[in-house]
Formats: structure tokens, C-alpha cells, sequence
């Protein structure tokens, strides 16, 4: 029997794409190894957001590849940079044809090498029509749609993903019901932009999870990361559906830049105080929200008072978590064309922004000391006790707790990334 082996990197909706893969792979009558050592075939479901990440892409293929493996690449990097992937692959998927990696293999037995890497106009399947492989875990990812609205100046990911495609309500409330039935606890919902979710099919968010919520049982509802140009346009709705309990106090609201002179250069569609706005209104609403969000530094025209500007917008906000990105010029972009900013400034910058960051999230934590917090037990610690998600997703290890409940906790030590905690 071949044996196949598949790799993901990248975001959530990349992983929910190798769980299809999976689940058609073992309907097709091939056996799933855990380990490419194993494996006679590799597949890569590659990521290609930034230039670091394309190259470490790009290296893991050949690494297989002269190991006497027969690999075949799959995700955004074939749309995003195909002169990347080494030749020598028995076959390139992009993913719009994820659902043709049991053919791939086939294909590749016989000698033949399928390439196919449509764009989303010539081919936009349904995933969630597609099956699925059942993981033995707490959470559970839904797609919720695939594409985004967007226009920004540096994203390679939509010549990937494409324009927004929303999954029906009805068959994401059926998704969640089968994964609750199956055990799972958490349900995290996933897109490019869930900000944008059921617009070019008459809906939104809001009522998505108003949808979600009125399923029965104890569960909470991760929502994934929202643009703040289309949560305006649904505020108060969206705001009354996170009261809801199911739905965790958790907010991803990435700002890019404190600067709204590197925000129109980004193509990003909002202003700084319109982030702001948001974030105010859900303060309001929502006690102790936890709100992460993404900057990019060095981004092409970004001068020292705009960085400036970033840094006063994140000790003002403050938000418990900053993910930082070094902008890469990645291929095909608007922005690609443009004066670069030294490597250097723009790993000062990120020294710099990271260093505040750390600090302003420690702060917070700090506040959670000896307070009692609900957490959903998620399983075995990475360095040891056991790991679990408070009611507002902060991450916090525990000394004990069974996978998949729910118990309450006292909150004992406080990291920057991290809370610890014991079981009461």
C-alpha cells in the first residue's frame, strides 16, 4: 500500500485543507503516516505570506526531494511564487484543486506529473462539501469562507485564495454540530477575513454566530481574525452577539500601521481612529476582552514619525497580544515596486515595537493575579502540567484537568505570553 505522509504550514485554513486532503487520501485507499520518514509520499501544503516563509518552503521541498522522497507541493505557494518549487516534484497543487490530491498520487504512480493551479474564476469549489479527518483533539477549525474583499498593496495570499466566497450558514451550523456531536469543545471559526463573512451572500457575522450559539450544549466559539474596515459596517450587531457566553471575549483586529499615511499606501480601507472606534466599543461591551492584533514594520514609506505613531497607537490601545511582522516584498504585489527600507531599520523597528509589546502584555497579565477564571482544558502542556484557554482565550497552564472540560481556576503566576494557574 503507498504510504503518504502530509506536511502543513501556515494558517488555520491551510490546516483545515490538509484534513481534506487527508480524509480523500484515506478514502481513496492510502494509508496515512505520521512521519515522512515513513512515507513514500510527502505532501508539502506550503504557505507563502512572507519571503522568509517562502524560502524555508522552498528549501523543506528540496530537503525531501534529496532524501528520496516524492513529494508533491500543494497550497499558496504554487500560485504565489512557482519558480520556488523545485521541478522535480511528482506534482503541484494549488488550492482550488485540493481535492484532486488522490488523483495526484495516482498519477504519479504511473510516471505522470498532474500540475493544477487554478485561479478562483476558473475553479472555486465548495470545501465544505468536501469530507473531512476527524483529529483527536479539543478544538475543531471551520472554514467559514475562503478569499477576502480586500485590496492590500503587499498580500500575495489572495492571488491564492481569491475573492470572497462564503460558505452557506446552513452548512457551517452543520459542520459544528457534527464536530460537537464528535466531542469537540471548541469550535474556531476561520477565513481570510471572518470580517467580511456572508456579504456577497446576504448575510454576516453576526448572524452566523447568532446561528452557532443557539446550537445546544456547552461549548465556546473561537471567532478568527476580523478586518476592521468591514466590523464597522456590523458593529452593534457584532457587538451583541459576543455577549453571548459561548463566544470567547477574544478579539483579533489587526492594525497593520499607527500611521494613516502608511494605512492608505497599505490599501487597507480604515483609519487609525476608526480602529480605535472599535476597539472603544467593544471595551464598552465586553469586560476584560482580550484583543490581539498584527502590525507591519518597514513597510515601503514608512518614515521615523510613522513609526512613531505606531508605537504611541500600541502603548495607548494596548493590546494583550502584538503579533509582529517584518515587512518582505513578496511577488506580483504593488508594493513589491516601490523603495524598500533598509533591513536594518526595519529590524530595529521590530526589536523596538517587540520589546514594548512584551512589556505592555506582562502588564496585563499581571492584573489576572489571584483571580478565579473560567478555562476550557485543552490537554498536555507543551513543557509540562496542562494547557487550557480562559473564558477570554489567554492561554494559561494548569496543574491538572482532564482534556475537554471545563473547571475553574486561580490565576498564580503571570508571563507576557502565558498565565498559570491551579485547579480548583
Amino acid at each position: 500500500m503507498v504510504r503518504v505522509h502530509v506536511e502543513t504550514y501556515g494558517c488555520a485554513r491551510n490546516r483545515a485543507d490538509a484534513e481534506i486532503m487527508e480524509a480523500i487520501l484515506l478514502d481513496a485507499g492510502y494509508e496515512l503516516v505520521e512521519s515522512p520518514e515513513k512515507a513514500d509520499y510527502v505532501v508539502v501544503n506550503t504557505c507563502a505570506v512572507k519571503d522568509p516563509t517562502e524560502r524555508h518552503m522552498s528549501k523543506r521541498i528540496k530537503e525531501l526531494l534529496n532524501s528520496g522522497k516524492k513529494v508533491i507541493a500543494t497550497g499558496c505557494l504554487p500560485h504565489v511564487n512557482p519558480a520556488a518549487i523545485d521541478p522535480r516534484v511528482s506534482a503541484i497543487l494549488g488550492v482550488k484543486s485540493i481535492d484532486r490530491i488522490a488523483e495526484a498520487v495516482s498519477l504519479a504512480e504511473r510516471g505522470e506529473k498532474l500540475v493544477s493551479v487554478e485561479g478562483w474564476r476558473e475553479r472555486n469549489p465548495d470545501k465544505l462539501l468536501f469530507p473531512r479527518l476527524w483529529k483527536e483533539s479539543v478544538a475543531f477549525t471551520v472554514p467559514i469562507a475562503e478569499g477576502c474583499l480586500g485590496g492590500c498593496t503587499y498580500c500575495a495570499t489572495r492571488f491564492a485564495r481569491g475573492v470572497l466566497k462564503s460558505y452557506r450558514p446552513e452548512l457551517v451550523v452543520r459542520w459544528v454540530k457534527e464536530a460537537l456531536a464528535r466531542g469537540y469543545r471548541e469550535i474556531r471559526l476561520s477565513a481570510e477575513d471572518t470580517g467580511c463573512y456572508g456579504f456577497d451572500i446576504g448575510t454576516n457575522l453576526a448572524e452566523l454566530l447568532d446561528e452557532i450559539t443557539a446550537i445546544e450544549g456547552d461549548f465556546r466559539i473561537r471567532v478568527g481574525m476580523m478586518n476592521p474596515d468591514h466590523v464597522l459596517d456590523m458593529l452593534d450587531e457584532l457587538l451583541e452577539a459576543y455577549l453571548n457566553p459561548k463566544v470567547y471575549r477574544f478579539l483579533h483586529l489587526p492594525v497593520q500601521s499607527g500611521d494613516d499615511g502608511v494605512l492608505r499606501r497599505m490599501g487597507r480601507g480604515y483609519t487609525v481612529e476608526e480602529f480605535e472606534e472599535i476597539v472603544r466599543a467593544f471595551r464598552r461591551r465586553i469586560p476584560h476582552l482580550n484583543l490581539n492584533t498584527d502590525v507591519i514594520v518597514g513597510f515601503p514609506g514608512e518614515d521615523d514619525e510613522a513609526f512613531k505613531n505606531t508605537l504611541e497607537l500600541v502603548e495607548r490601545v494596548r493590546p494583550d497580544k502584538v503579533n509582529v511582522s517584518r515587512y518582505s516584498p513578496r511577488p506580483g504585489t504593488v508594493a513589491a515596486r516601490w523603495k524598500q527600507l533598509p533591513g536594518w531599520k526595519v529590524k530595529e523597528r521590530s526589536r523596538t515595537l517587540h520589546r514594548l509589546r512584551l512589556r505592555i502584555a506582562h502588564e496585563i497579565n499581571e492584573t489576572y493575579l489571584g483571580r478565579e477564571v473560567e478555562v476550557l482544558v485543552h490537554g498536555e502542556g507543551k513543557k509540562g502540567g496542562v494547557e487550557g484557554r480562559t473564558f477570554n482565550y489567554k492561554e494559561i497552564i494548569l496543574d491538572s484537568g482532564e482534556p475537554g472540560e471545563f473547571l475553574r481556576a486561580r490565576v498564580d503566576q503571570a508571563g507576557s505570553t502565558y498565565l498559570k494557574g491551579t485547579a480548583l
